[in-house]
């Protein structure tokens, strides 16, 4: 392959054209063909592609040619283009609309995608994107970032219920998602911060609650960020007043789970005004209080699905067998007996080797392992000639292996 310039006079005027061309065989004559015409090119990128053609064997040492060469990395735009687009295509960029303070937010959503850190560090990373030539944006730092989080935060309502009406546009969703998690906090300089229930298990460490709100689909419409020492159920009346104003316009249908629904926010949805349902999952007190009732059958998990309804309660109870969890269950009872079993091999070997031991000590012992793994159902300890021994109920252990299968949402 090679770079031909073909120069032409007509009526006095020269014309030169560049054409990148390539010889090959025909039927033993050598033949030429043009690949391309680069005759509107400058003279600068044809001296380039011809210097590259000339060394197409060795581009490695190509910069080596000329000393005043010099190269280097110019702005990355693949990340920015490809989560823009996405951006695009969710309606995030219409939601959040075309101002400054909007693209800057933007920004701030790629920015976490494409490398997660502070507001420095977008600031940053925007030195190395071409973040401002993709998103429009004019010049920023990090204070304009934290500025730009108080923007977010007054208009958070208007963008929620914009992307809400992209989605749901004859604002008709009857399914509402909800669930909460938290974040621990190094520093104590947020109003928010407080000791509670630390699902990070960083003991000593401050956190924030954050409630989601999502459709049917799973896709997020709101969330709400609360005091670290708020209880699950306690964020959930401000959901419920959430979906009855900006959400719903029909009949409405809470989903959360067994530690989120409970009495008190049952009567909630009862006491508001519209069509208010939920589903929940029921503890295994309840579960075995309804059997116990005869509401339930363990006859009716044999079934893949079934549906009984409460007419005392008008509550309707789904039911459906999960066979792969009751496994995962007998495999954990298995594992919990075999931990009583060697801790009762080391007391009887202890015994053994001690005459003055205590019985009733190892015994003691013993029984607080089992109750503290409640096995105490259908495994008792017992002793004999200064040896301990386990004995299983297997008519106990039958009636709990059957009702573990039982599994009701």
């Amino acid at each position: 392959m090679r770079l031909d310039s073909i120069h032409k006079t007509v009526n006095g005027k020269t014309y030169t054209s560049h054409l990148i061309r390539e010889a090959y065989r025909d039927n033993g004559r050598t033949r030429h063909r043009t690949i391309a015409n680069l005759s509107g090119r400058s003279d600068g990128e044809i001296e380039a592609i011809r210097l590259a053609l000339k060394h197409q064997g060795d581009l490695a040492n190509l910069g080596s040619i000329r000393e005043d060469l010099h190269v280097q990395q110019g702005l990355s735009v693949g990340a920015v283009l490809t989560l823009a687009a996405v951006a695009k295509r969710l309606g995030i960029d219409k939601a959040l609309g075309n101002s400054q303070q909007a693209k800057r937010a933007l920004w701030q959503v790629l920015a976490r995608c494409i490398d997660q850190g502070s507001r420095l560090s977008a600031v940053r990373l925007a030195g190395t994107h071409a973040a401002c030539d993709v998103l429009g944006l004019e010049a920023f730092d990090e204070d304009d970032l934290y500025a730009n989080l108080d923007w977010l935060h007054e208009h958070q309502a208007a963008i929620e219920d914009r992307l809400f009406r992209q989605r749901h546009p004859d604002k008709k969703a009857e399914l509402f998602l909800y669930d909460v998690t938290s974040s621990y906090l190094e520093g104590v300089d947020n109003e928010l911060a407080a000791f509670g229930y630390n699902r990070d298990r960083k003991r000593g460490k401050r956190q924030i609650v954050i409630g989601l709100l999502c459709d049917e689909a799973g896709c997020p419409l709101s969330v709400e960020v609360f005091a670290g020492n708020t209880a699950d159920t306690s964020t959930f009346a401000a959901q419920v007043r959430k979906v009855a104003d900006r959400f719903g316009g029909g009949p409405v249908t809470l989903v959360g789970d067994r530690g989120m629904i409970k009495g008190p926010q049952i009567e909630l949805l009862q006491a508001e005004e519209g069509d208010f349902h939920y589903i929940t999952a029921i503890t295994k007190p309840q579960i075995e209080s309804l059997l116990t009732r005869g509401l339930l059958q363990l006859e009716l998990f044999d079934e893949d699905l079934a549906e009984v309804t409460d007419d005392d309660t008008n509550i309707r109870y789904v039911l459906r067998r999960n066979p792969q969890r009751a496994e995962e269950m007998a495999a954990n009872r298995q594992d919990k007996h075999q931990a009583v079993a060697d801790l009762v091999a080391a007391k009887n070997a202890y015994l053994a080797e001690h005459p003055r031991a205590s019985v009733e000590v190892a015994l003691r012992g013993v029984q607080q392992k089992i109750d503290k793994l409640r096995l105490s159902p259908w495994l008792q300890i017992t002793s004999g000639a200064r040896r301990l021994s386990l004995v299983r109920d297997e008519e106990a252990l039958a009636e709990v292996s059957q009702n573990s299968m039982a599994v009701i949402a």
